[in-house]
């Protein structure tokens, strides 16, 4: 049993919407969270038909129920329906939900009640290196870090599953888009892209639809929890600064697979790319679990100098590089963005093991990176 580090209290005094891709291990968490609480999964084929049949079923079964009792509904999407009775719930008898889901999507879609305030969202996030006590980082880099990928020795037959499925339950199913082809080739395109500027009419000519057509895909990738664009940015001191979003998948072992990326070998461009996306990956899971309010970004300015990852205003910049050894020319960027807000802390991460501070840029070991990450001493 792994200790997650999302933050749900076992004790909640207010319902929450528990969102995350598939397979990050929210119904795992869930039990072993709430072990002895009602627990109703919508995955139980026999159950989910009598829910749709007769939503007020929900009610019977629980109005009875002390004040503050807390139930879990698994994949509420499967039968939305419900959330009027679980309003009714909340409202009349100050029930606690915990409503777990892969997407909002089909809520807000096919305009479902969402509770309109009285729950809030909590998001689950594939695994992070401080969850694994005897954390792998080139596995990680390999596998990704969706709990079923991580811990198979051998993870490929399940990658290319959960493209098949995303593509047939999320995609095909939910009727997201009319061209299932070239919504397959989207996704091809878009892990090409993985970590650079979002250029859609590129990207549209790639796939032969239209521009408008490409952001919609995207949309649909950031809607169903499978990607996200980092925003670029955007406080100009001196210098002109792009403003056009990087798009990410949320989990580097996607991306691999789309890309039939086998074994990734240190030294090469595709190690590299990897381990910059798995650092963005953490930055991420940091911002959310945090609850920090800290915006994650990245900085270019026009003439091309970039730094990787920007936290807050300007309070932390992080520029990602695999190499063994940092170098001058490695930090190019950060010394820029120092120019430009002299107060930031600037840190280059690195498999660079002998930690130092050059110019007043710290040069930190990657794994003592994520350690001083997740202590919250960044």
């Amino acid at each position: 049993m792994f200790n997650r580090i999302c933050n749900i209290n076992s004790n909640l005094q207010e319902s929450i919407f528990l969102f995350g891709a598939r397979q990050t291990g929210k119904s795992t968490f869930l039990r072993s969270k709430f072990p002895n609480n009602i627990y109703i999964d919508l995955l139980d084929t026999s159950l989910k038909s009598r829910f749709e049949r007769r939503p007020a079923l929900l009610y019977e079964m629980l109005h009875d129920k002390p004040q503050g009792t807390i139930i879990i509904i698994d994949e509420i999407p499967e039968v939305p329906q419900l959330l009027n009775e679980v309003h009714r719930l909340i409202s009349e008898k100050d029930l606690v939900f915990v409503l777990c889901g892969s997407s909002a999507r089909k809520l807000k879609r096919k305009g479902y009640n969402t509770l309109g305030g009285r729950a809030y969202p909590v998001y689950l996030m594939p695994f992070v290196s401080a969850e694994l006590p005897e954390f792998d980082l080139d596995h990680a880099l390999q596998s990704g870090l969706l709990p079923p990928h991580y811990l198979a020795d051998d993870p490929t037959r399940r990658l290319s599953a959960y493209i098949d499925v995303y593509l047939k339950e999320e995609i095909k199913e939910e009727a997201l888009v009319r061209n299932l082809s070239a919504f397959q080739r989207f996704l091809e395109v878009a892990a090409i892209t993985d970590g650079e500027m979002v250029n859609y009419n590129n990207i549209a000519q790639d796939c032969g639809v239209s521009a408008n057509t490409a952001a919609g895909y995207f949309d649909i990738l950031e809607d169903t929890l499978v990607g996200f664009r980092l925003p670029a940015f955007s406080r100009t001191v001196k210098r002109r600064l792009t403003r056009v979003p990087k798009f990410y998948y949320f989990d580097v072992g996607i991306v691999n697979h789309l890309l039939h990326r086998k074994e990734l070998v240190r030294g090469t461009t595709e190690y590299g790319h990897a381990f910059e996306h798995f650092v963005i990956q953490e930055l991420r899971a940091w911002c959310i679990y945090s609850e920090s309010g800290e915006r994650l970004t990245y900085w270019r300015t026009h003439s091309g100098l970039e730094v990787d990852a920007v936290l807050g205003d300007a309070r932390v910049a992080i520029e990602i590089k695999s190499a063994e050894e940092v170098q001058s020319r490695h930090l190019k960027g950060l010394r820029a963005f120092k120019d430009e807000y002299p107060q930031a802390r600037t840190v280059i991460v690195s498999l660079d093991p002998i930690n130092r501070n050059t110019d007043g840029i710290e040069c930190v070991y990657v794994l003592d990176f994520l350690k001083m990450l997740w202590k919250g001493t960044l």
